[in-house]
């Protein structure tokens, strides 16, 4: 059901199986952990099984335990659960009418946050201005279904009161923090483990977290090691989903078609629950909500609403799609409205070349940039005068024939602080700065020369641990088979931040360049030493093809090993 009052649940006959040694429900759930936190103000308890209530199709309400997968899926076929049905919502703008059903009782509607925001004068910008051109957009919920689905393998330890849990997990892991919140343990009583590889995952595997909670409180209870394997259907239904966002956003335009202004109104559909960290959708992009235009004067409006839909999280871009395919949809309209060409109309609005570094209203810094020979570029390459011919022969037999253009700058390797933007200046303030951009990266030399990297990007076949031993291996002047990388995680055991996992296009930037920093400081050491075996200047000391020598006589020379 999408909404229903859990009425009682008996699991005597999946108890009475032969190899079932218990069944876990929410009122033990609730016994031994905390509900999730949140990140706005209000009741919204969320434990990783559902209580009393269900507010999703797809929540799960019960855990079988049993010494192998068959037995367990057979338990839970005699697991009877009483249900008694209540309204449900699940259109975003049904949720806040007047007849909609409350999805938490601690709350006193179904809006769980409405923040407000301007830079520059945008109310009199809009008031001047010759033209205002509106757009309404829907942005429908998505998901994705990776070919691995969710794994976790977790142990408690009573003796430690401790967990150790192995799982497909792919961060950020501001959320390890949570987990252990809501397992009531310090931080350092959660190991958690992930595997070199984690499978694809698009956003997904953030989702596993829930579980990772509910599979260490199933082996407390159980006394055990436990093991789960989420299956398809369970990923269908229930793992988690992007946001949904409806868009109404305006702007303060010229004659000519020149952005003046912008002004937003987003109300966002984050489903049943605010599982962190969300509300983060609505605010990764809000440094950047006037995309790679020069617009000076903006005002917006977030909403938050929940409905009887699956949580939201991390998936395809994370807050990106949803507002960038809204505010070029205006610009097309911009575009139709004055009758001009929609390249035009962009190509007018972007931030010029020597503008650079371009500070956007709500604080987004654009470091560099030449949009138009982007444009250039795209328009030519494209092929854009046959995309023309072609249209108009289509055209003239009567043909639907379109050209889409769509320009977008996107913040990558996140800064997590920007969650903090849901709260007030005030709660900020006393809050202190919160800075999510951090990456750990370890270098070591053994006594035979080989080089040994740890990274915290936690990778799913991206290549990562390819991509860091080229890196290192050229600043060393040594062979990447020479150079071993582990991207294996382990929070005993590996440098790590609030920031590690994979998302947010930050590998490149972050976790590559952060070894290639590492590996320069160590070689900088290397090159002391050598330049003092070899009595050369330091700053004459060359590293290639596993040798360290002096620029100034290539003959002598010592191999890296040694040096090593």
């Amino acid at each position: 059901y999408p909404h229903a009052d859990i009425e009682r649940i008996d699991v005597s006959r999946a108890l009475a199986l032969e190899g079932v040694s218990h069944v876990v429900t929410g009122e033990q759930v609730k016994q031994y952990s905390r509900p999730f936190i949140a990140g706005v103000r209000g009741q919204m308890e969320h434990y990783s099984l559902a209580v009393d209530r269900v507010r999703y199709v797809g929540e799960p309400v019960a855990v079988a335990i049993a010494k192998n997968r068959y037995i367990a899926e057979d338990a839970l076929d005699e697991i009877y659960v009483s249900y008694r049905q209540r309204p449900h919502v699940v259109d975003l703008n049904a949720s806040l009418g007047d007849a909609a059903p409350i999805l938490h009782s601690g709350t006193s509607s179904n809006l769980v946050s409405d923040r407000k925001f301007s830079y520059g004068d945008p109310v009199r910008v809009f008031r001047e201005a010759e033209h205002c051109i509106s757009v309404k957009v829907t942005y429908p919920r998505s998901t994705c279904t990776p070919i691995e689905c969710f794994v976790v393998v977790a142990e408690y330890d009573q003796s430690e009161n401790s967990f150790d849990v192995l799982a497909n997990f792919q961060g950020p892991f501001t959320l390890h923090a949570v987990m252990s919140l809501a397992l009531d343990v310090p931080a350092n009583k959660l190991r958690l483990r992930t595997p070199a590889h984690s499978g694809g995952s698009f956003g997904v595997k953030q989702a596993v977290f829930p579980y990772i909670v509910l599979m260490g409180l199933a082996s407390k209870i159980a006394g055990k090691p436990v093991k789960w394997v989420e299956d398809r259907l369970e990923h269908l239904v229930g793992a988690n989903a992007a946001t949904g966002r409806q868009t109404i956003i305006r702007a303060a335009v010229e004659s000519n078609g020149e952005i003046l202004a912008l002004d937003f109104d987003q109300l966002e559909d984050c489903g049943a629950y605010l599982r962190a960290p969300e509300p983060a959708s609505l605010y990764r992009m809000h440094g950047n909500l006037s995309g790679a235009y020069k617009v000076a004067h903006l005002s917006v409006r977030n909403r938050v609403a929940l409905t009887n839909t699956v949580p939201s999280g991390l998936n395809r871009g994370f807050g990106g799609p949803q507002l960038y395919f809204a505010l070029e949809r205006l610009v097309d309209r911009i575009a139709r409205r004055r009758e001009l060409d929609p390249v035009e109309v962009r190509r007018q609005n972007f931030v010029p070349k020597e503008s650079f570094p371009h500070r956007c209203p709500a604080g987004a810094v654009l470091d560099s940039g030449d949009y138009q020979l982007v444009v250039d570029r795209a328009l030519e390459e494209g092929g854009m005068k046959d995309l023309i011919l072609r249209k108009a022969e289509a055209r003239s037999n009567g043909r639907l024939y379109g050209i889409g253009c769509s320009a977008v700058v996107e913040p990558s390797v996140s800064n997590m602080g920007y969650i903090t933007a849901v709260l007030s200046a005030e709660e900020r303030d006393r809050a202190g700065p919160k800075n999510g951009a951090i990456t750990a990266v370890s270098i070591s030399l053994d006594l035979l020369g080989s080089v040994s990297v740890v990274i915290d990007s936690v990778p799913q076949g991206q290549g990562h641990r390819t991509a860091v031993s080229q890196v290192v291996a050229e600043v060393f002047g040594i062979a990447p088979t020479d150079v071993g990388v582990s991207s294996a995680f382990d929070s005993a055991l590996t440098n790590w931040s609030i920031a590690s996992g994979n998302y947010s296009s930050r590998f490149g930037p972050a976790v590559a360049g952060t070894a290639h920093l590492a590996a320069s400081r160590l070689r900088d050491r290397l090159a002391k030493r050598a330049a003092a075996q070899l009595n050369v200047a330091e700053n004459t000391i060359v590293f290639g093809n596993g040798k360290i020598y002096s620029s100034r006589n290539p003959d002598n020379f010592l191999a890296f090993r040694r040096v090593a």
